[in-house]
């Protein structure tokens, strides 16, 4: 019953947003287009790339000095931005064009052959898109460039990554903490996980020179979000991959449901079927459900996870679930960890050579001066 109430609301939202866009561009009051590639990925033969077309609110990358209320405001603005339906792209990759349409949400998906032979060390492919259709009166050119990463089989190993309470500091199991956070910090001044940053560049870097283990961000956090994911993860250093974020209508919802384990493990399956010949490292939280999904990946999946790092970020009763699956993993032969730190996780990597022995030095020393900076609680108290 749920969910059908929620698909209604989600249905109503998108006719709302709609008629709404249509208002405001015949009445002149919609400001200019942007267009907002997420990036994507792909193999060796084919890559998968979305992204949307939006009125253009503003939204630079962050500054320190923005106050709360500023922080606040950017927020409103992820949120009530209009997206261009029906509009179509022209799209450019690898020296071929195509057009593809938004759809009523604003948004487009592609899926394009390769027509260039995969090369280690190049990973990183330029997509240029360019729209067709005019918008506002006093429109000029609306291009942009997104990326996609592609990776070939001579990479042995892949990462998947929660977001919230495992790279980022979102505190997901406190509404209230998770809501103050979300509204008056910004990509420069939310937290990271202490050393989070130098491990996974560690992990990214591997131990074989000129190759890099791709790393992904799965999370149901909107994608309204993602310019603040993708800002948060550049400036902390975090290496860049691609994000997958709910794409449902219902993320206006998301602050008062639960963690879709469907949503993260269609993404997972995206990224398994991606990369068939591929192991994976799977990273998350024990806050919310990412042991229960990450046990499912590997029932799904035999052979392909290699170990599972969940952040210990719960009390003692979750603990004890959690050491439940820790036992049913070890009969299908994988390690789950349950970990306090960063430091712990990286102490494994490099007993599994996952990690060269040189880079235990950096993450600690990173730790500690991340352990240094204001706490959550001090951040909220410094709100008020």
């Amino acid at each position: 019953m749920r969910k059908k109430v929620f698909r209604y609301l989600g249905k109503t939202a998108n006719k709302i947003d709609y008629y709404r866009f249509r208002l405001k561009q015949r009445s002149g009051l919609l400001g200019p287009p942007k267009i907002l590639p997420y990036r994507g990925f792909g193999n060796e033969d084919t890559m998968f790339m979305r992204g949307k077309v939006l009125e253009d609110k503003g939204l630079a990358t962050p500054e320190e000095s923005q106050n709360k209320w500023q922080n606040a405001s950017a927020m409103f603005k992820r949120y009530i931005s209009n997206e261009t339906p029906c509009v179509q792209l022209r799209v450019t990759y690898q020296g071929h064009s195509t057009i593809v349409q938004t759809d009523r949400e604003g948004h487009f998906i592609l899926q394009l052959k390769n027509r260039k032979e995969y090369q280690s060390g190049n990973e990183w492919q330029q997509v240029k898109l360019e729209l067709l259709d005019r918008v506002t009166p006093n429109q000029g050119p609306v291009i942009t460039s997104g990326e996609v990463l592609i990776s070939g089989n001579d990479n042995a190993m892949g990462i998947i990554s929660d977001v919230d309470d495992t790279i980022l500091v979102s505190r997901a199991t406190n509404i209230y903490k998770k809501l103050r956070l979300m509204l008056f910090k910004n990509a420069r001044t939310r937290l990271p996980f202490e050393g989070v940053a130098a491990f996974y560049r560690a992990l990214y870097n591997g131990t074989k020179p000129g190759q890099i283990n791709p790393i992904f961000y799965v999370s149901s956090s909107s994608w309204k979000l993602y310019d603040l994911l993708r800002d948060f993860c550049k400036i902390q250093g975090i290496p860049k991959g691609p994000f997958l974020l709910r794409d449902s209508r219902m993320d206006e919802f998301k602050i008062i449901t639960s963690l879709h384990k469907g949503h993260k493990l269609a993404q997972v399956k995206r990224i398994m079927e991606m990369y068939p010949n591929k192991s994976f490292i799977l990273i998350g939280d024990s806050g919310q459900k990412d042991p229960e999904i990450y046990a499912e990946v590997v029932r799904r999946y035999p052979g392909r996870v290699k170990t599972i790092y969940i952040r210990d970020v719960t009390r003692e009763k979750r603990d004890m679930e959690i050491q439940l699956l820790v036992k049913a993993m070890e009969e299908s032969g994988v390690e789950m960890l349950l970990v306090k730190d960063t430091v712990e996780a990286a102490e494994h990597a490099v007993s599994k050579g996952y990690i060269t022995p040189e880079s235990l030095p950096v993450i600690r020393g990173e730790r500690r001066k991340d352990l240094e900076a204001p706490s959550d609680m001090e951040q909220l108290i410094e709100m008020d």
